[in-house]
């Protein structure tokens, strides 16, 4: 059974929010999952929730903020002559 999704504003835009340990790590970009799995292997029964409130936050969608780490790779790439 899939735990429900959450919902929460991103710029002003209505998104889900992953609310299980299975839709969150699936959301996550490839290269965060390992750090995902820690936290929540690491966890206890007193932290987990805050833990799993952090992540499905990494995990919700937000274009801009994706977009400005973009540009923000870009500019880095291009000030080290890499693009």
């Amino acid at each position: 059974m899939t735990a429900e999704p959450l919902k929460t504003f991103v710029n002003g835009v209505e998104v889900n929010v992953p609310n299980s340990i299975p839709d969150i790590r699936a959301a996550l970009p490839d290269e965060r999952r390992e750090e995902f799995d820690r936290a929540i292997n690491e966890a206890g029964v007193h932290d987990i929730h805050a833990v799993m409130r952090h992540w499905m936050l990494q995990a919700a969608p937000d274009s801009e903020a994706d977009a400005l780490l973009e540009r923000l790779a870009l500019d880095e790439a291009e000030r080290r002559g890499v693009a």
